[in-house]
C-alpha cells in the first residue's frame, strides 16, 4: 500500500514506522522540508520525504497526523491530492483543562471532512499517545490493543483496517463518521483522568461478559 503522512511529529514518526516494517511505501511531507526528509531517515525501509502536496498525493492511504488547530488549514491546501482517498484523522481538539475545543461545534474529524469534500475520512489511532505507537507491538498483559475505527466509506475503512493490523492492534468497529465526535469525547476524558487524577482507565469497565449486568440466572 502507499501511504502519505501530513507532519512530522510524534504521531506521524510511530505509525509511519510501523506501516514502513510492514512493508508499505511511505512519504512524509511536512512545511519544512529538513524535518520531513529527517524523520523520512529515521523511519526508514524505503521512506520518502517530500512537499506536504506530493505526500497527500503519493498515497491511497493519507494519515493527517496535524495538531487540531492546524489540521483543517493543512488539508484545505492539499484538497485536490486527497479525492477519493482514505484521509486518517488521529488528532485529539483537547485544550487547557482537559477542555474539548470542538464542543458545540464539528468534530475535528467532521472539520477535515469539510476542508477536503472529496475525501473519505476514518477517524482512528487517537485513544493512545504517540509512545504506545512507539512499541512493537502494543501488547498489554498479553493482550493486543484495540483500536476504534469511525467512518462512513467501507473501502477507506477496510484499507484502516488493514493498517490497524500492521500495527499490531485489533480494529473495532466504532460506526459512522458521526461517532466522531465520540472517540474525541472519550479521548478528553481518558486524557483529563490518566494525566490530571492519575486514574487507571482500564478499571472503569467491567470485563465483556458483564457488560449488560451479571447473570444472576
Amino acid at each position: 500500500m502507499r501511504i502519505g503522512v501530513l507532519g512530522t511529529g510524534g504521531m506521524a514518526d510511530a505509525l509511519a514506522t510501523h506501516w514502513a516494517l510492514a512493508g508499505h511505501h511511505v512519504t512524509i511531507g511536512g512545511r519544512d522540508a529538513d524535518k520531513a526528509e529527517a524523520l523520512a531517515r529515521r523511519v526508514g525501509a524505503g521512506t520518502e520525504s517530500g512537499s506536504l502536496s506530493e505526500a497527500a498525493g503519493s498515497g491511497e492511504v493519507v494519515l493527517a497526523a496535524l495538531p487540531f488547530e492546524a489540521g483543517a488549514d493543512v488539508v484545505r491546501g492539499v484538497r485536490s491530492e486527497l479525492v477519493g482517498k482514505a484521509l486518517i484523522d488521529c488528532s485529539n481538539p483537547v485544550g487547557a483543562g482537559f477542555r474539548l475545543l470542538t464542543e458545540g461545534g464539528p468534530s475535528a474529524a467532521r472539520r477535515l471532512a469539510s476542508a477536503a469534500p472529496g475525501a473519505h475520512i476514518v477517524k482512528a489511532f487517537n485513544l493512545c499517545h504517540e509512545d504506545v505507537w512507539r512499541m512493537r507491538p502494543p501488547v498489554f498483559d498479553g493482550r493486543a490493543l484495540s483500536v476504534p475505527v469511525c467512518g462512513d466509506d467501507e473501502t477507506a475503512l477496510g484499507l484502516v483496517r488493514t493498517l490497524v493490523h500492521d500495527t499490531g492492534c485489533l480494529p473495532v468497529s466504532g460506526g459512522g463518521l458521526e461517532r466522531a465526535a465520540l472517540l474525541e469525547a472519550t479521548a478528553a476524558l481518558f486524557i483529563a483522568l490518566w494525566v490530571g487524577e492519575g486514574a487507571d482507565v482500564q478499571a472503569i469497565a467491567p470485563p465483556l461478559a458483564y457488560a449488560t449486568g451479571p447473570d444472576v440466572g
